[in-house]
């Protein structure tokens, strides 16, 4: 056998959901604990990371060793270190405008409209993106090419996150820069080294299940295409620069920098 196991991968698409729902369902009630439901973002990561340990038990006699060992081990390690930044972006700050924004249109009780609309989607959201994560781990295949090529791809795309979350992370520390748009590093080759690192990550983990067959890559292939968009098109890029225009020095910073995929700095003109 050398195709994607079809049946106890469905059955893993069922563990998978109810995994990103535990996850939710403990943040969201960690939520009403400490009253701000800024705190979801942290459960992206750990959600991410807790289905593919799921997998990774539930897959032992269907995968190749090696390929679910990697991809566990590389989702862990990106999901992890994203909620601990976001964790530690978040601590001490109240809510988050973006949710104080959706709350306050809330027909009702804004708990439950919060449980429905952020904490639920981004559950779904969870399962449809580890579709990757999920059939890699289904595919006897052994270890090709492509596997390490998708595994330098992952690696590409959590320098640019980690990096660029340490360059802004410094920047905003310092009060010389109290209103000031960061430009320095890898955010003068992209204005977002961050939402690009996550693109990369995802496209590698692609490549990854696109290493065990054609079938695991057909049943994945949903999975970098809608985190491209959301992240160009939908809730990253799009959504932050809307926030960001007006700023001073906003309109020469978009002129001289890469939107998206990181390229040398544009000269300016004199």
């Amino acid at each position: 056998m050398t195709g994607l196991a079809w049946a106890p991968f469905a059955a893993n698409l069922g563990w998978a959901a109810a995994t990103a729902l535990a996850v939710m369902l403990g943040i969201f009630a960690l939520a009403l604990n400490l009253g701000v439901h800024r705190v979801v973002d942290t459960a992206w990561g750990v959600a991410f990371a807790a289905v593919a340990v799921v997998t990774f038990g539930l897959s032992g006699a269907h995968g190749d060793p090696a390929r679910r060992l990697l991809v566990t081990s590389l989702t862990v390690v990106w999901g992890m270190r994203l909620a601990v930044h976001i964790a530690r972006r978040g601590s001490g700050h109240g809510e988050d405008p973006r949710y104080e924004a959706m709350l306050s249109r809330a027909p009702g009780n804004r708990n439950l409209y919060a449980l429905r609309m952020i904490y639920l989607l981004q559950g779904a959201l969870v399962w449809v993106v580890s579709l990757p994560v999920q059939a890699a781990q289904y595919t006897p295949r052994p270890l090709s090419a492509l596997a390490w090529a998708g595994t330098a791809v992952w690696a590409v795309g959590l320098f640019f996150e980690t990096i660029g979350d340490a360059q802004l992370a410094r920047f905003k520390a310092d009060p010389v820069n109290q209103g000031r748009i960061m430009d320095q590093g890898l955010w003068s080759w992209t204005r977002h080294p961050n939402y690009f690192g996550d693109f990369c990550v995802w496209w590698g983990l692609f490549l990854l299940a696109c290493d065990g067959g054609w079938q695991a890559a057909a049943v994945s292939v949903v999975s970098p295409l809608v985190m491209s968009v959301l992240l160009i098109n939908g809730s990253g890029k799009r959504l932050l620069e809307r926030h960001m225009a007006g700023r001073p020095g906003w309109d020469a910073y978009m002129a001289r920098t890469s939107a998206f995929f990181p390229l040398p700095p544009r000269r300016r003109h004199r």
